[in-house]
């Protein structure tokens, strides 16, 4: 399965500056990951963002964001965002930001 690779290079260029971020590889796409924890990915041409149990009624009400479902049932806390809701490097940038954020709320694995 492939993935949208100028998202993934948008990405790189609005991730934070953190040494912990790693890139990988998973789900068919790619992932990034905070001290550990997912934060935020792409799958097909989708954005995936880890928005948290508690953010996830707020990110759901953004537009072009929908619940992830990736293996057919809905996982709370995660959020796909369309692609034109990620059309300018400032919703994108905003988008990975509030999984970053969320990310770094968690314990480090």
């Amino acid at each position: 399965m492939a993935y949208d690779e100028k998202l993934a290079e948008r990405i790189r260029k609005v991730l934070p500056p953190d040494e912990s971020i790693v890139e990988r590889k998973m789900f068919g796409g790619v992932a990034w990951m905070i001290r550990g924890n997912m934060f935020v990915g792409i799958v097909k041409n989708d954005l995936m963002v880890r928005v948290g149990k508690e953010g996830n009624a707020a990110a759901l009400a953004q537009p072009h964001a929908r619940p992830m479902d990736f293996s057919g049932k809905p996982m709370d806390g995660y959020v796909y965002v369309a692609p034109p809701g990620v059309a300018s490097d400032k919703d994108l940038a905003a988008w990975v930001d509030r999984g970053a954020t969320f990310a770094l709320s968690l314990p480090p694995k």
